[in-house]
């Protein structure tokens, strides 16, 4: 008899009950971040309600289509594995800039169309910088994604950023309890119920959450039913220089997160990342960040939090994360299903984002366990890397009086802990050692001083 080839975990499709439980999952964990870029970007310029609500269907069924993208791809577009895309934070404070200053929705949709294009030449290029990224890097910036994401659920636990209630003993209650269902579900439920533990847990937060006056529904009464998004919806986007130069520094950085992302995902999944690969999800990216300007939106990017999700659950598949794409679409299709998902109460999705976003940081820690730390300087890789990626987190403001560029790029602590974890390995694990040290190897590395690994493929590290 004919044996068939075993199929790699990220390629599984699991039952149809499993794909929707799964999915919808990935949607409640990554739906509050998506959301939030259009409501800080039309706060901040004042828009209607009516092109608020605008904004937000519009982004959700981009998100589902950059996520369809990402996941199932075509040609050298997607990585295919599983990885949720929403709005970068990173691009917020570029844009309210950008569209307070008087060019409005058009010049932030020109700038977003030209960063689009700008990632997809690129990624080529930062396929080949892969070699860059050895265990001692990967595992330095996941540590930071995780590490970064946590103030966010902190943010949620006390009742969400600006709430009147902020920090009130029945939010962080609220969080504490679905925390306990979360980690009850997954240590004594059977092992379906158990990979949905956080699906669980909103769900239970949620329903203890509408008695005790934790939900406004008065947006689900004011959604329409059907919301479609037309191209250039806020009128033809302009081209101006200032913008797209701020824009294409967003995109480096995005391009730097979404590096870090992707190599997060392949090592959770045994499927490592390759130059191709990782060149394949970039352009995704691009793509994605384009159908963003044309379609009213932003620009996109791979989303940790889900990241953290996949770690959790172990669900490796990546037609789950497609069938959060695709529910994705069809909330950004029906506003009313959106705005029944928004009313989840921040606390409750603070609960769960506890064990997601820790869950990222352990991944992380788990992966330096492979480097070896005697008698080199990896540690001061990992230490400084840590500090540098952590001090925006603590110290939000630390760099207000830097220009704007330079603000973008290190207000972000995962750009700024990835590029300082590139640089300190180049520095100490590259360049020839000083005198005095050990005889370096044919590569120039220090024999006492190299990087576990480095000398040897990602195979053999992986």
């Amino acid at each position: 008899m004919a044996q068939t080839t075993p199929v790699h975990p990220v390629d599984e499709v699991p039952p149809v009950r499993q794909l929707a439980a799964f999915g919808l999952q990935h949607v409640l964990a990554m739906y509050a971040g998506a959301v939030a870029v259009p409501l800080i970007v039309g706060g901040a310029m004042k828009l209607s309600p009516a092109d608020l609500a605008y904004l937000i269907t519009a982004d959700l069924l981009v998100c589902g289509i950059a996520t369809l993208i990402q996941c199932i791809g075509f040609w050298r577009f997607g990585v295919r594995l599983p990885i949720m895309q929403g709005c970068t934070f990173a691009a917020v404070s570029p844009m309210v800039l950008i569209g307070t200053t008087g060019g409005g929705l058009p010049a932030i949709y020109g700038s977003v169309i030209v960063a689009g294009l700008a990632i997809m030449l690129l990624a080529p290029v930062f396929g080949k910088l892969l070699r860059f990224f050895p265990p001692l890097v990967t595992g330095t910036v996941i540590l930071i994604i995780g590490i970064s994401l946590l103030p966010v659920a902190g943010n949620w636990v006390a009742g969400g950023v600006g709430s009147a209630d902020f920090g009130a003993p029945k939010n962080i209650a609220l969080a504490v309890f679905v925390l306990v269902v979360v980690l009850g579900v997954q240590r004594f439920a059977p092992a379906f119920l158990s990979r949905i533990a956080v699906l669980i847990g909103i769900g239970v937060g949620f329903a203890v959450a509408v008695p005790f006056g934790f939900t406004d529904f008065e947006g689900v009464g004011d959604a329409d039913w059907v919301g479609i998004s037309t191209p250039f919806h806020f009128g033809a986007p302009t081209f101006e220089f200032s913008a797209i130069v701020s824009m294409l520094v967003v995109a480096l950085v995005t391009m730097t997160e979404t590096t870090g992302d992707l190599i997060a995902v392949g090592e959770m999944t045994d499927r490592r990342i390759e130059p191709r690969s990782l060149s394949d999800g970039l352009r995704a990216d691009g793509l994605s960040t384009v159908l963003g300007g044309v379609f009213n939106t932003f620009p996109y990017t791979a989303y940790a939090q889900n990241v953290g999700l996949v770690g959790m659950t172990r669900v490796r598949s990546r037609w789950v994360v497609a069938t959060a794409g695709g529910i994705l679409v069809v909330l950004g299709l029906l506003p009313k299903l959106g705005a029944v998902v928004a009313a989840v109460p921040a606390p409750v999705l603070g609960g769960a984002g506890l064990v997601m976003f820790g869950t990222v940081a352990a991944s992380g820690l788990r992966t330096l366990t492979r480097v070896d730390f005697k008698g080199n300087n990896n540690l001061t890789v990992v230490a400084v890397s840590v500090a540098m990626g952590v001090l925006p987190v603590g110290v939000p403001t630390i760099y207000e009086k830097f220009p704007d560029w330079f603000q973008t790029v290190m207000n972000s602590g995962i750009s700024a802990g990835c590029l300082t974890a590139i640089v300190l390995n180049l520095l100490f694990n590259h360049l020839p050692g000083k005198a005095g040290s050990a005889a370096p190897e044919p590569d120039g590395l220090a024999a006492g001083g190299a990087e576990e690994g480095i000398e040897k493929s990602r195979e053999e590290v992986v």
